[in-house]
């Protein structure tokens, strides 16, 4: 009985891997959209971000912003998708 060894592959190089994946991403019609977006977590963001709020919670529009934002809130968290 004569046993099979498959001959070993040599390894696909990450670049070529992406580059088949994005191909068959492609064939299934989608399309690649990279974006920047802010750090989250980064020291700047969350100070930006705490001086932000400070402005809209001392804001003489605070209770009608405050309102606002809790309708559309209601909204989507009622609606199924």
């Amino acid at each position: 009985m004569t046993v099979h060894t498959p001959t070993p592959r040599k390894p696909a190089s990450s670049q070529k891997k992406v580059q088949d994946h994005r191909a068959r991403m492609r064939a299934k019609g989608m399309k690649l959209v990279q974006f920047w977006v802010p750090d989250v977590t980064s020291p700047e963001f969350k100070a930006q971000a705490h001086r932000d709020s400070l402005l809209i919670a001392n804001s003489p529009h605070e209770a009608d912003d405050q309102a606002f934002v809790d309708a559309i809130s209601e909204y989507w968290m009622t609606e199924e998708y």
